[in-house]
Parts: structure tokens; C-alpha cells; sequence
């Protein structure tokens, strides 16, 4: 847990987390439905999705155990157990991401306009999602853990490693796709859209998520 969290506030920064898991579920949701290619740590999951039958919910819930596993292996004894709790935040995350599914499956489009505003719509939930998750100070998504991990044995920067996951998460989702389904899926101009531009949101979104935090928990 992040110690700059004042304990009389856990209650509160716990709701804002599954407020900002909701949101982020709801942006993969509209990215979805765009189709024109999902953000690059939700492109595995889609595919796989694809290939196996499952909703892209649940593959999102095995793709971030596997990332919490790894950080285990990766970290051994310095592994903090309080990360366990990434599983039921993640678990959250993946029955948001059917839910939202399922409440905008009567959106439909007709012009590839109109897919670009449901991908616009779907970045912007997205990087609102990742600015509440941050604020609420709890624990990390399981990619973000993943990265940071790795950074903590590898002389590597944070922001290095994870632009090297998402390439990585991205090249397997193209050859997963290609592999299992022969044609691609999952990956469009939209995911590249939503690389650069979640982190730019995000930064933008910082300012008043972070007036919320100092007027209700600090």
C-alpha cells in the first residue's frame, strides 16, 4: 500500500479505485466496439478472446494473473503480498469490461468517423479510468506492477519498460491473431492512437483528479 495514503481514508480510496477500474473497463468496452484496435495492454486479451471463446472480461482476468505471477517470480522474497489484492481489483476490472460490453452492444456505426469518435471516446474513459486508479494510491494494475518489477531488478526506467511491454503485448497479439485465426485482429490504427495518446490524457486529467484528492482525502 502506498504510505502516503492516510489510513482513515482507506474506505473512500477504495471506492475510488473501483470507480477508476469502471471507467477504464467502460474505455476498453468503447474500444472494442470502434473496431478499430484495442489500447496495447488490452490487445492479449482480445485476441484471446477471440481465439477461445471467453469474453474479453475473462481473458483479461487470466492475461493479469499471468502479469501477477511473473511478478512474483520476478521478485521472489521482495514481492510486497499486499499486491496480492491486484487479483480481486483485476477480477473488477474484467466483469466492468463485460458490463460496459453489454451496455452499449445497441451502439452501432455506419462511417468510419464514427468508429474514430467511439475509439476517441473509448481513450479518453480510459486515461480518466488510469488518473482515479493512480490517485486512489492502493495498489497498481497488474501491467504496472509487471513494469515496475522488472525495473526493480534491471538497471531500466519505468517509462523504457513500459513502452518494451506494450511492443511486446502487441507483437504477440499480432502473431497470436495471424497464428490461430489467420487474419488480423485486435490491432489497427486505434491502438497505435491510443499508445500515444492515454499517457497524454492522462497527464491532463492529473490536474483535477488531483484537486479531488486534496478537497476529499488528504
Amino acid at each position: 500500500m502506498n504510505k502516503q495514503a492516510p489510513l482513515k481514508h482507506i474506505p473512500a480510496r477504495w471506492l475510488c479505485l473501483i470507480a477508476g477500474l469502471s471507467i477504464m473497463a467502460f474505455g476498453v468496452a468503447f474500444s472494442i466496439k470502434a473496431a478499430l484496435g484495442t489500447s496495447p495492454i488490452s490487445s492479449l486479451p482480445y485476441v484471446t478472446s477471440r481465439i477461445s471463446g471467453l469474453s474479453t472480461g475473462t481473458t483479461t482476468i487470466l492475461v493479469n494473473l499471468i502479469f501477477v505471477l511473473l511478478q512474483i517470480l520476478i521478485l521472489r522474497k521482495q514481492f510486497e503480498w499486499f499486491q496480492l489484492l491486484q487479483i480481486p481489483a483485476v477480477i473488477v476490472f474484467g466483469m466492468m469490461i463485460d458490463a460496459g460490453s453489454f451496455v452499449i452492444q445497441g451502439i452501432s456505426y455506419d462511417t468510419y468517423l464514427q468508429q474514430w469518435l467511439l475509439c476517441i471516446i473509448g481513450i479518453l474513459l480510459v486515461s480518466l479510468g488510469v488518473s482515479i486508479e493512480v490517485m486512489a494510491k492502493l495498489v497498481t494494475t497488474p501491467g504496472e506492477g509487471l513494469v515496475l518489477s522488472v525495473c526493480k531488478v534491471l538497471p531500466v526506467k519505468f517509462a523504457n519498460m513500459k513502452v518494451a511491454l506494450d511492443v511486446t503485448l502487441v507483437c504477440l497479439s499480432i502473431l497470436t491473431s495471424l497464428l490461430f485465426l489467420g487474419h488480423l485482429e485486435g490491432v489497427r490504427e486505434g491502438t497505435l492512437a491510443a499508445a500515444v495518446c492515454v499517457g497524454l490524457f492522462t497527464k491532463q486529467f492529473r490536474k483535477p483528479v488531483s484537486r479531488f484528492e486534496e478537497t476529499f482525502l488528504m
